[in-house]
């Protein structure tokens, strides 16, 4: 069977959002967590988060929230947003990336609405994994070193934005991609229509000046 990978980080609500789909679509295919840090695939990119545009900003927490309510997921904003992800995926990666250590760092930061952009705040999750010295355990050169291949292998694979599920190539970027992703599944198909195959290679009609 084929596998995925999930790419996410930690500042995304629509990671915590997806994370339920995630859940579930694991019983039927094989899914590999891979923390990455979003911040370095907007800069690779030359591009900005939805948080830094401030109309866009309140627009996309507004989403998030609705979203939740719609989907039944309880959710509630950590103190500050946009925050420094990166003890919090280094974390993940301390635990081996296990799924329920996974779990738990996304509901204490979204869930519970906690901070996690620090070793002190993260002491609590981290020991249901006895792991009882967070300092250390996220300043492992290994650690460190592992994030940052995950993400340049996240931007080599063409990982725009989080999250994203990869299948082989095939990138399904975001939570609202979740329904295409399933069909995707039922249909490996799906995008060998003559008019997916005609988007592959549309022309560019106009590029804005930068």
């Amino acid at each position: 069977m084929q596998k995925a990978r999930w790419y996410f980080d930690f500042v995304s609500p629509f990671c915590y959002l997806q994370l339920k789909q995630i859940e579930r679509l694991r019983v039927v295919l094989p899914i590999i967590p891979i923390p990455i840090l979003f911040g370095a695939v907007l800069s690779h990119h030359g591009n900005i988060g939805p948080a830094e545009i401030p109309g866009k900003r309140l627009h996309t927490y507004r989403m998030v929230q609705w979203q939740a309510k719609r989907s039944g997921i309880e959710l509630r904003f950590p103190p500050a947003h946009p925050f420094n992800p990166i003890s919090a995926l280094r974390l993940s990666i301390a635990l081996d990336n296990r799924w329920d250590a996974i779990r738990a760092i996304f509901d204490h930061l979204w869930r519970d609405g906690k901070i996690g952009d620090s070793a002190s705040a993260l002491v609590d999750v981290a020991a249901r994994f006895d792991c009882h010295d967070v300092a250390a355990a996220i300043d492992s050169p290994a650690v460190k070193s592992t994030l940052r291949a995950n993400t340049e292998t996240a931007i080599a694979a063409g990982v725009f934005g989080v999250p994203t599920v990869a299948i082989g190539d095939t990138l399904f970027w975001g939570n609202d991609a979740t329904a295409m992703l399933e069909d995707f599944l039922v249909n490996p198909q799906l995008f060998d229509s003559e008019e997916m195959r005609r988007i592959e290679t549309l022309p560019v009609g106009i590029e804005r000046k930068r």
